[in-house]
């Protein structure tokens, strides 16, 4: 199963790498397939590489659904 994880995009570095924050775990990952992303943009990130932007409230929801299943398989 793949999964696509929300972000935030915190800085932009060279070569088409962004910073992100997955709630609070920050990680370098290539923004290649999505070069308009800029600081303060909600992404998604799959297997290292952003693929997509999307709204504050998409990535709110999209956490909130996360930690709902989190709280259910008693994690």
């Amino acid at each position: 199963m793949c999964l696509g994880v929300p972000a935030k995009v915190l800085e932009l570095r060279e070569n088409y790498l962004a910073l992100v924050d997955y709630g609070g775990v920050k990680k370098v990952v290539d923004a290649t397939l999505v070069p308009d992303v800029k600081p303060g943009d909600y992404v998604i990130v799959h297997a290292g590489a952003i693929i997509e932007k999307i709204s504050k409230e998409e990535y709110e929801e999209t956490i909130k659904i996360l930690r709902e299943i989190l709280e259910l398989s008693g994690e």
